[in-house]
Order: structure tokens, then C-alpha cells, then sequence
């Protein structure tokens, strides 16, 4: 009889919550790319987004005994993520926009050059973006959460909230609507 993959997990789980390091390591290996795919959206670069997941399992393996098996342990792990990502960029940053919106647009030039948008080049183009501004569309956009756990969770008020994400959509929209009409003048 062949396990699933919940009783995969709760075994690991189980074994993280005695503290055996080798349950640890299979969990941080499993979980891994999940992770980083989380802390990517809200980190510069790579490296940024490797310490924040790093802090993040260390959260996960610190709070293990807390987790009620009861719902799911990727809902939990990306929550612990979510807010390490918040947590690492409140202290790295102000809550407030420091660059202009106006300026964005230099650093995109690389990836208006390329013929067809993909995940990765979706992710860069939000990269691109003040990070502020990112940050509150991966939280509303991507997260789900509405203005009002926004203005909580990033200590703004929800109408700053709202207009954040309003100028992010737009900068992403003009980036795409540029990368758009490249690919159809190197088309033509």
C-alpha cells in the first residue's frame, strides 16, 4: 500500500516537532521551492529572497508544535513566509514610497527587449516596480487579502492601501502595454 502525501508530511512534521534534524532537512527540502517561490515576489533578488526563506523555516521549526494538523501545512508554511517577507522588509526599508513611480521605467528596459512574456518574465516585470508598490499587489493580487489587513499588516491606512495598489497596476500596464508594442514593432 503505497502512503500519501499527507501522511508524508505529518511523518516529517512529527519528526520536526522532536526536533530530528534529519525530518527538518527533509521538510526544508521539500518545501524549498514553494518558498522561494513566495519570497521571491516580495525580495529584490535572489539572495534577499534565500535569507528570507531561510528565516522562514527557522520561524516554521521555532513554531512547529503550534501548527494544528488539522488544516493544511502549505497554507501555514506560505502564511509563516508571507509575513517573514513583511517582517524582513520592515526592517530593511520605510513603509513609505521612496522612489517615484515616475522612475520606474529604467530599470525595465532589459526585459522590453524580449518576444514573449513567461512566468519568469512576469515576476522580473514586478521586480521592477518599487518595492513598496510590489508589495502591496503581491498582498492584494496575489495573497487575497483585502485593503483592510493590507493597512494592518504594512501599517498604512486602507485608502494608502488602495492607491498603492492602484499606481502598481498601473506601472505594471504600461510596462506591459510597452512590452506589448515592442514585440509587435519587432514583429512588423
Amino acid at each position: 500500500m503505497q502512503t500519501n502525501k499527507t501522511e508524508i508530511d505529518h511523518k516529517i512534521i512529527k519528526g520536526c516537532i522532536k526536533g530530528d534534524l534529519k525530518y527538518q532537512e527533509m521538510l526544508y527540502r521539500q518545501y524549498y521551492a514553494y518558498g522561494m517561490g513566495i519570497t521571491l515576489r516580495y525580495t529584490k533578488n535572489k539572495e534577499e529572497a534565500i535569507e528570507v526563506l531561510n528565516d522562514s523555516f527557522l520561524k516554521v521549526f521555532d513554531k512547529i508544535r503550534m501548527y494544528n494538523t488539522n488544516q493544511s501545512f502549505r497554507n501555514w508554511f506560505r502564511q509563516i513566509t508571507v509575513n517573514t517577507s513583511i517582517d524582513h522588509y520592515r526592517k530593511s526599508k520605510r513603509m513609505v514610497p521612496t522612489e517615484s513611480y515616475d522612475n520606474y521605467d529604467q530599470q525595465s528596459s532589459a526585459l522590453i527587449e524580449s518576444n514573449h512574456m513567461d512566468a519568469e518574465d512576469i515576476l522580473k516585470l514586478i521586480r521592477t516596480i518599487p518595492e513598496y508598490y510590489a508589495m502591496v499587489f503581491n498582498l492584494y493580487e496575489i495573497e487575497g487579502l483585502d485593503h483592510n489587513e493590507i493597512a494592518e499588516k504594512l501599517n498604512i491606512s486602507v485608502n494608502t492601501s488602495r492607491s498603492s495598489l492602484s499606481r502598481a497596476k498601473k506601472m505594471l500596464r504600461e510596462l506591459f502595454e510597452k512590452q506589448n508594442y515592442t514585440n509587435y514593432v519587432g514583429a512588423v
